[in-house]
């Protein structure tokens, strides 16, 4: 009896030894399962590289949206602020024209003061009529205001209006032989026409 548990006991042994040392074999359920898992992550990234990518395109259109958007509001306001100096040039040339034609009446009164002092025997009224009359004329150059004196040229309707009529032995005809009032131009613009004498054609 105490032989035959011997023998039981060593082939328990034996058997436990074979266990230990057989090899596992691979487990084909798990390596499916391990597989499916691999491909699985591989799907999803694919999806989470496709949507990356949709989101990237929607950023650079919506990025672009914003530039154009960016160039129109700044082309506008280049335009506005080029619109704004033009107005504002117009403005100025329109206030400086209307003060210099207001004035004009003053520097042709001033001009008479001095052609009638030029007989005066009162040194100081004479010099200080000269000196009121220069200040004007400069204050004038200074507004681009020009006279206009075209004794002798043909005359130019432009820029005269002719109200008198001379005589053949005054000059050449069609030419102003007398201007009786002086005409003045701002900058390329006629300010006031010359009032002339013209000889007849």
């Amino acid at each position: 009896m105490k032989g035959s548990r011997d023998m039981s006991r060593k082939k328990d042994a034996e058997t436990n030894e074979k266990e230990k040392i057989k090899p596992e074999q691979p487990d084909e359920k798990a390596e499916a399962q391990s597989a499916d898992e691999q491909a699985e992550p591989a799907e999803h990234k694919e999806e989470k590289e496709t949507a990356e990518s949709a989101e990237l395109e929607a950023a650079r259109a919506k990025a672009d949206e914003y530039l154009a958007l960016a160039q129109r509001v700044q082309a506008d306001f280049e335009n506005f602020r080029r619109r704004n100096e033009s107005i504002r040039a117009d403005a100025y040339a329109d206030g400086r024209k209307d003060v210099a034609a207001v004035m004009l009446p003053v520097l042709d009164n001033l001009e008479r003061a001095v052609e009638a002092a030029a007989g005066s025997t009162d040194e100081a009224l004479k010099n200080g009529v000269e000196m009121v009359l220069k200040q004007m004329t400069e204050a004038y150059q200074k507004l681009d205001v020009k006279p206009i004196n075209r004794l002798g040229e043909k005359f130019d309707p432009n820029l005269e209006n002719a109200i008198l009529q001379g005589t053949e032995d005054e000059g050449d005809p069609g030419t102003v032989c007398q201007v009786l009032q002086k005409g003045y131009m701002i900058g390329d613009k006629v300010l006031r026409h010359a009032m002339v004498k013209v000889v007849p054609e």
